[in-house]
């Protein structure tokens, strides 16, 4: 199960960098499932960790994408004025 959901958070982290929604690409971890809902802890030194709380019926990637997006707009430092449209990300296939 937590597989699944964690081939899932990919594929959202995926999306928010080609959409240049994010300034980094991110790279999951592992996953931990608890009462209240997920952490997901990244391969990275500039967001360690998520922590997704889900409401009832809301969508586990919508949750994801929330708190990720939250998570970046609160960062310091030089990815502080990070602006998608300012962005020049090459994405290869």
């Amino acid at each position: 199960m937590l597989e699944d959901q964690k081939a899932e958070a990919q594929k959202v982290l995926d999306q928010l960098w080609n959409e240049r929604l994010i300034p980094f690409t991110l790279t999951v971890g592992r996953m931990t499932k608890d009462l209240d809902g997920y952490t997901i802890y990244f391969h990275d030194s500039r967001i360690r960790t998520a922590e997704i709380s889900l409401s009832e019926g809301q969508p586990f990637t919508d949750g994801l994408r929330a708190a990720v997006l939250d998570l970046v707009a609160k960062m310091s430092g030089r990815l502080k004025n990070w602006h998608p449209e300012k962005a020049t990300a090459k994405i290869s296939s």
